[in-house]
C-alpha cells in the first residue's frame, strides 16, 4: 500500500460521516448546530449493475426521509453513475427524474456531483433535460476543465443552478489545466460570470484569495450565492462565514465505499496540507 494510500485510512474519519445514515444525521446536526448546512452524498460511483442502481435509489429516498424527518437543513449530493449513467443516458435522465419528483415532495435539492470526463458531456445533457421539468436540481462544473466557461454560459442561460468547484479528478493536459494559477484563473473568470449572469449558484473553494474575492462580488453584486466546503477541511472559517451570514455548505459524504474517496481527496492539489492543518487547527 502506497504513503497516499496510508494516509486515507489515518484521515479518512476526517472527510467522512460514517457508514450509516444514522452516523450522517448525527454529525448534520453538529453542523446545522454551527450556523451551516450540509451537502450529503451517499458514497459510490462507476456502477454498470442495475440491481445495484436500484439499491442506490432506495438508499438516497432513505437518506432524504431521514434528513426531512430530523428536520436537517441542507441538500443531497449525487454521482450520475449512481443513477444508470454508465448504463444509458435514458436510465439516468429516469432515475434522477424520479428522485428528484421524490425529494420535492420533501422540500428537498439535489445536486449532481461531475465525474470523469467521458461522462461531462452525457451528465450535462441529462440533467438539462430533467431540469426542464425539475426545478430542484442543481449541477457541479469543475473549472480545470477547459470547456467549462463555455458549459457555464449556456447553462446559466437556462437558468440551472451551478456548484462551481476547482475539480478532483485527474484529466489529460488536452481537456484541462494542469497547473494550479491557470485553474484558479479559470475559477474566478467562471466565479465573475455566475456573479454578472447568474441568480443561483455556489462557490466551493477552500482558497481564501478567491473567498474573498467572492465576497467583494456578491456586496456589490447582490446576488444570491452560497459558499461550500468539505467535511473535515477548514472548519474554522466554515464556522466563521456562517456567523457573518453567509449561507455556508458542509460537504459530507458517507458509507461503505470510503477509502478511495480519501485517497482521490488527499491527491487533490493542497488537500493533504489543509487537512493536516485542520486537524491541529480546526
Amino acid at each position: 500500500m502506497s504513503m497516499l494510500s496510508r494516509l486515507g485510512v489515518v484521515f479518512a474519519r476526517q472527510w467522512i460521516a460514517g457508514t450509516s445514515i444514522a452516523d450522517v444525521i448525527e454529525r448534520s446536526k453538529e453542523i446545522n448546530g454551527n450556523r451551516e448546512k450540509v451537502l450529503v452524498n451517499y458514497l459510490g460511483e462507476d456502477i454498470t449493475d442495475r440491481r445495484a442502481i436500484g439499491l442506490e435509489m432506495e438508499k438516497y429516498r432513505e437518506l432524504i426521509d431521514a434528513m426531512h424527518r430530523n428536520r436537517i437543513r441542507g441538500a443531497i449530493s449525487v454521482k450520475p453513475t449512481q443513477l444508470g449513467l454508465a448504463l444509458s443516458g435514458e436510465l439516468f435522465e429516469n432515475e434522477l427524474d424520479s428522485l428528484a419528483d421524490y425529494a420535492s415532495k420533501k422540500r428537498m435539492f439535489i445536486w449532481l456531483d461531475m465525474e470523469g470526463y467521458d461522462t461531462v458531456g452525457k451528465t450535462i445533457n441529462g440533467y438539462l433535460k430533467v431540469f426542464g421539468r425539475r426545478r430542484n436540481i442543481g449541477i457541479c462544473i469543475q473549472a480545470k476543465l477547459r470547456r467549462s466557461y463555455g458549459d457555464i454560459k449556456m447553462l446559466v442561460g437556462k437558468g440551472a443552478a451551478i456548484r462551481l468547484v476547482k475539480g478532483a479528478y485527474r484529466y489529460s493536459g488536452e481537456v484541462a489545466y494542469r497547473d494550479g494559477a491557470r485553474i484558479d484563473a479559470n475559477y474566478m473568470r467562471c466565479a465573475e460570470y455566475l456573479f454578472r449572469k447568474s441568480g443561483n449558484f455556489m462557490i466551493a473553494t477552500h482558497d481564501d484569495r478567491i473567498i474573498e474575492r467572492c465576497r467583494g462580488f456578491e456586496k456589490r453584486k447582490r446576488r444570491r450565492m452560497s459558499f461550500a466546503m468539505l467535511n473535515g477541511i477548514r472548519g474554522k472559517l466554515a464556522k466563521e462565514l456562517a456567523q457573518a451570514g453567509e449561507e455556508v455548505y458542509i460537504y459530507l459524504p458517507f458509507g461503505d465505499d470510503w477509502f478511495w474517496y480519501s485517497v482521490r481527496r488527499l491527491g487533490e492539489e493542497g488537500h493533504a496540507l489543509l487537512l493536516l492543518r485542520s486537524v491541529f487547527q480546526g
